[in-house]
């Protein structure tokens, strides 16, 4: 089997991620994974420019996330990300954040993608390019 995509990414913690005490917000998280995601989709062979041009995206169909630990305003996160499992139509991508000094596990997720013709969000299969990670669960 052909070695899964991988992609690491920083962010810092801004004011707009925290609640009043300096604890980053849940939603933020999604945020942070957002990026990352894209970021993957775009080693994946789904560049954004791409996506606008033939209306294909990846949606998102599930989300499971794990809080493990606070992260704070100021605090530097990297998240790493990597497509962990892919079947007829639909694909997992996984996701890792830490605080960059001390290597912390903030928060883990794994998220369910299937990708869609817009604007009728017809349901379709994977490209054949990615049979090449088909096969045994990555991490």
């Amino acid at each position: 089997m052909t070695e899964r995509p991988r992609i690491c990414t920083q962010v810092q913690v801004m004011f707009f991620d925290t609640d009043c005490g300096g604890v980053v917000h849940n939603i933020a998280y999604l945020r942070f994974i957002e990026t990352a995601r894209t970021l993957l989709a775009e080693k994946l062979g789904l560049s954004l420019r791409e996506m606008a041009e033939t209306q294909r995206y990846p949606v998102v169909v599930r989300t499971e996330i794990d809080y493990r630990r606070a992260a704070k305003l100021g605090d530097c996160l990297a998240i790493d990300g990597w497509l962990d499992e892919v079947a007829r139509v639909r694909f997992w991508c996984a996701f890792r954040v830490t605080r960059v000094p001390d290597e912390a596990l903030i928060a883990e997720c794994r998220q369910m993608l299937a990708l869609v013709q817009m604007p009728e969000a017809r349901l379709l299969p994977l490209p054949p390019v990615w049979e090449q990670y088909r096969a045994t669960s990555s991490e």
